[in-house]
């Protein structure tokens, strides 16, 4: 039986009593009339993602719910410390498989799993990014299956995507519902872009002074994000700059301008390792910057993320990340991992086998819901494909028990019911401190008894308040 984050038994819980109100006063019509408004609004501002999974015109709004997820503010203080401990251990690692593999001397994490992997960035090697920081910034997916059981399902430091559709679900519950709003105290998230703005500038070279230049790199207007990247550019007052508007010169990287070349201190780069630079990686990539990866080396420019920092997010590598967090902080993990089987090990693969009906098997560099099968609701034919695959393959795949998610109140259809959520909260680390936005962005699988809450799978968003216990 699910969590129901609203009710946990009879009656409301006390974050929720002003929501259970709220909608048990509100007619079902109304109700649906502010969902279409909320609808008319995001699709005025453009805000939209590539849904594949479904069929279709890939470009389409992501369902936004306006019932508000709670999440009580002592139990964000505990995630939040969690998440700040989790990301300075995941920086930790990365600093050291660039530099000293002692955690692979150590022996805790096979070195195979590292220097093997496709995420793991030769060109890193022997070199520190400016602070030594490597996760600028972060999503870490977290689901909930009790009152007081969270679990990381997911570390995202590459480029993590959503906290555009997070402020936007803000502001939209603030003009449709401002009363609502105003009877609770909900810890802000509208100073995000000045606090993403502080740490890209704090990480940027010594040399480039009191004003750095900060840029957000695109793949262009194709991209499923690509609303985000020139939101957030927006926000701060930055350009957004595609590859073809950069040029490096003496190791150095220059923005065109119409006034002639304007040097770029700091790369806020939402292009995947493998076409950021066509000299260093894919040769045929045409939407990176020729020479940017020379220019990063020779110390005169900052990437954020850093090249190669994926290897701290793939899935192979997740189960290590309690260790991580003992080895380099020399504490224990505050925030608990999904159990989890490597089919790379023999015994595993043979417990993932015998238990497909069971559990959840992940492609380990998979992400965005593909490449993933959730045994309980799958046919015969797919749990055979997917043995296959195993067999075939077992590195590249992990197994997770089905867990029961927590559910949330959502408007749907037929009226108001309760669907399984998953929260990405972000976490950004720069030079002097970690700054986590209160909250994040849920994710809610809209399908009734659906897990899978990502949204180029189809799943929507809610806006998250942090109250008041």
């Amino acid at each position: 039986m699910a969590y129901d984050e609203m009710r946990d038994g009879e009656p409301a819980r006390a974050t929720y009593a002003e929501i259970t109100e709220w909608v048990e006063r509100t007619p079902l019509a109304a109700l649906q009339e502010k969902s279409a408004e909320a609808e008319l609004l995001f699709r005025r501002l453009g805000i939209t993602f590539a849904v594949y999974g479904e069929g279709g015109d890939p470009e389409r709004l992501i369902p936004f719910d306006i019932i508000p997820r709670i999440i009580a503010a002592s139990e964000w203080r505990s995630l939040s410390a969690g998440l700040e401990q989790r990301v300075r251990a995941l920086n930790a690692f990365l600093a050291d498989v660039y530099n000293g593999q002692r955690i692979l001397k150590a022996g805790i994490i096979p070195a195979s799993l590292i220097l093997e992997n496709e995420a793991f960035r030769k060109q890193m090697v022997d070199f520190t990014p400016p602070g030594g920081i490597y996760t600028h910034v972060s999503g870490i997916d977290m689901v909930r299956t009790g009152p007081d059981d969270f679990f990381v399902l997911e570390d995202n430091c590459r480029t993590p995507s959503g906290v555009s559709y997070m402020l936007e679900n803000r502001e939209a519950m603030l003009r449709l519902f401002p009363r609502l709003c105003a009877r609770h105290r909900l810890a802000p998230i509208n100073r995000y872009p000045e606090h993403l703005l502080a740490t890209l500038k704090s990480v940027a070279p010594e040399a480039a002074g009191a004003d750095p230049t900060v840029v957000i790199l695109t793949p262009g207007s194709f991209n499923s994000a690509y609303y985000e990247h020139c939101f957030l550019a927006d926000e701060m007052g930055v350009e957004v700059v595609e590859g073809r508007d950069l040029v490096v010169e003496d190791d150095r990287v220059f923005m065109r301008t119409t006034a002639g070349l304007k040097q770029v201190d700091v790369i806020y780069r939402r292009i995947d390792d493998e076409f950021l630079d066509p000299e260093c990686f894919r040769a045929d990539s045409l939407v990176g910057v020729p020479g940017v990866m020379r220019a990063y080396r020779a110390g005169h420019v900052t990437l954020a993320n850093a090249p190669g920092a994926g290897i701290a997010d793939d899935k192979a590598i997740y189960p290590y990340v309690p260790e991580m967090v003992r080895f380099y902080l020399g504490e224990e993990p505050r925030l608990a991992n999904v159990p989890t089987l490597s089919c790379e090990r023999e015994a595993d693969r043979a417990e993932v086998l015998s238990n497909l009906e069971k559990l959840v098997v992940k492609l380990a560099r998979g992400s965005g819901g593909y490449g993933m099968m959730i045994g309980p609701h799958a046919d015969a034919p797919m749990r055979a494909e997917f043995a296959r695959r195993i067999a075939e393959k077992p590195g590249d795949y992990i197994a997770q028990p089905t867990l029961a998610l927590s559910t949330v109140p959502t408007l749907v259809a037929d009226g108001i019911s309760p669907r399984h959520v998953g929260l990405r909260p972000f976490i950004l680390f720069g030079r002097s401190e970690v700054t986590t936005v209160p909250g994040g962005l849920t994710r809610v699988a809209l399908r009734a008894g659906s897990l899978v809450v990502n949204s180029s799978q189809g799943g929507g968003t809610k806006d998250t308040w942090v109250v008041d216990d």
